[in-house]
């Protein structure tokens, strides 16, 4: 569903985050994590980073370079499916402007192109010196990204192509289901490779607002450190401004709205999720029916992170 151009003239042309402090929104720099990543770097051969297709440029933890990055190097954006791609070769081009030059796009919940980690790594491997490994014929990869983008997701997957097996990382939808840096996990056979699995480790400090906030749309920060209802008002403003209406026919609007009270009142009534609220008037209280407005932005966040609400691309 689309508008005419001269419509889009009423969106914002920006969001305001009314002041909010980022830093609020991380508890810890999670400096433990990175900690046991470098102590077991001596028995890595290569890192993989699994970051999230929709923020290919945001959110991306910089220790990793700094601190890990004397080991080769690839760069997975998983949840392909979820994200806008029709610019790809763009955000090809910039991310190897910015030296990354191992990419591979994934959707590891329907296993595509993950066939393809194993022979990138072992050419990634080849081609540079095995550090103190010589001796080896396996191959030990970490894998290492920010919260929730599916690191343990590409280990299971790789597990069932490869060795017709099935999950030895647990998987969930929200951050911090990795606590700590496991046990090597096999994934393959010929050749025979190892995978780690890590925690999610979020950036010290994030660059700016709008990049925590898209960190937090993509799951990798808890919801309630952020606020569910700046988030989808924060969707809403997104999605306007890319003009991504679909949201207006599965919640029976009727027209796009930039207003996101009126929204998810509307989401409410849909899902029949409202309460009794009691207002104080002058012939004493009355119980009226009121709409259930963090259900409602809890709900907007859970379809978009399905894929519910329409392909898109927050950077």
């Amino acid at each position: 569903m689309r508008l005419a151009a001269g419509a889009l003239r009423a969106w914002r042309q920006r969001f305001d985050f009314g002041g909010r402090d980022v830093a609020a929104w991380f508890p810890g720099h999670m400096a433990k994590g990175l900690r046991q990543m470098k102590e077991m770097l001596r028995k890595v051969d290569c890192l993989i980073e699994v970051h999230d297709a929709r923020i290919p440029f945001s959110g991306r933890n910089p220790a990793f370079q700094e601190s890990l990055g004397i080991r080769p190097h690839l760069l997975v954006l998983n949840k392909m499916d979820l994200a806008d791609l029709t610019h790809k070769a763009r955000i090809l081009a910039r991310l190897e402007q910015e030296g990354l030059k191992n990419i591979l796009f994934t959707n590891c919940v329907k296993d595509e192109n993950v066939k393809k980690v194993i022979p990138l790594i072992t050419d990634l491997v080849s081609s540079s010196q095995r550090y103190h490994r010589a001796e080896n014929v396996e191959y030990c990869i970490m894998v290492i990204g920010v919260p929730n983008v599916g690191k343990s997701s590409l280990i299971n997957s790789m597990r069932r192509l490869h060795l017709k097996k099935g999950k030895a990382s647990r998987v969930g939808g929200e951050p911090g289901i990795t606590k700590a840096v496991l046990t090597r996990i096999q994934v393959s056979e010929r050749p025979l490779m190892y995978l780690l699995d890590t925690p999610g480790v979020l950036a010290p400090r994030i660059e700016s607002v709008e990049a925590g906030m898209k960190l937090a749309l993509c799951g990798a920060i808890r919801d309630h450190l952020v606020g569910e209802d700046i988030m989808a008002d924060y969707l809403l403003y997104t999605l306007n401004k890319q003009q991504q209406f679909s949201y207006v026919q599965r919640y029976g609007l009727g027209e796009p709205s930039d207003d996101i009270e009126s929204v998810l009142k509307r989401v409410a009534l849909k899902l029949g999720r409202t309460h009794k609220v009691k207002v104080l008037t002058g012939t004493g209280d009355v119980n009226v029916i009121a709409p259930d407005y963090p259900a409602a932005a809890y709900e907007l966040l859970r379809t978009f992170r399905k894929g519910e609400l329409g392909l898109v691309l927050l950077d």
